[in-house]
């Protein structure tokens, strides 16, 4: 599986608007982040639609978080920007309590992989992200 830059910098956004008091513009953050504002345009809506950040159009408008950083997990902040964290192609849509006991004899093992890379993900919260920012133990 492999995260790509929707989902990276979904994630830098959401640490930048952490960071933030009041409405931020787009092009604020973008220009902070050295990320293009065009793509970061494709990417804010997503988190709008779901409920992660509220946007203000107009003077003094712009983005901020809807709850405190450390209620946001990075997984669900992923699946948004991503879609499902599938490791492989053949658990696309499917119920995956049907391959249990089934003649798929790698099923369990990209099932396991699916669970303890969503329950990683599900473990680190945008606060978390924030506090190691400066350590060097995450990088985005």
């Amino acid at each position: 599986m492999m995260i790509s830059s929707r989902g990276r910098y979904a994630l830098r956004v959401m640490i930048d608007l952490a960071g933030c008091e009041g409405h931020t513009p787009l092009k604020d953050i973008a220009a902070r982040q050295e990320l293009s504002l065009k793509y970061l345009e494709q990417i804010l809506p997503i988190l709008s639609r779901n409920n992660l950040v509220t946007s203000v159009h107009g003077k003094g408008g712009g983005y901020r978080l809807n709850r405190m950083p450390e209620k946001y997990k990075v997984g669900e902040i992923l699946r948004l920007a991503e879609g499902d964290l599938i490791p492989v192609s053949c658990m696309s849509g499917e119920d995956l309590s049907r391959f249990a006991d089934s003649e798929h004899g790698t099923m369990k093992m990209w099932t396991d992989f699916y669970n303890l890379t969503n329950e990683y993900f599900d473990s680190i919260t945008i606060a978390d992200l924030m506090n190691k920012g400066t350590s060097n133990d995450y990088v985005i």
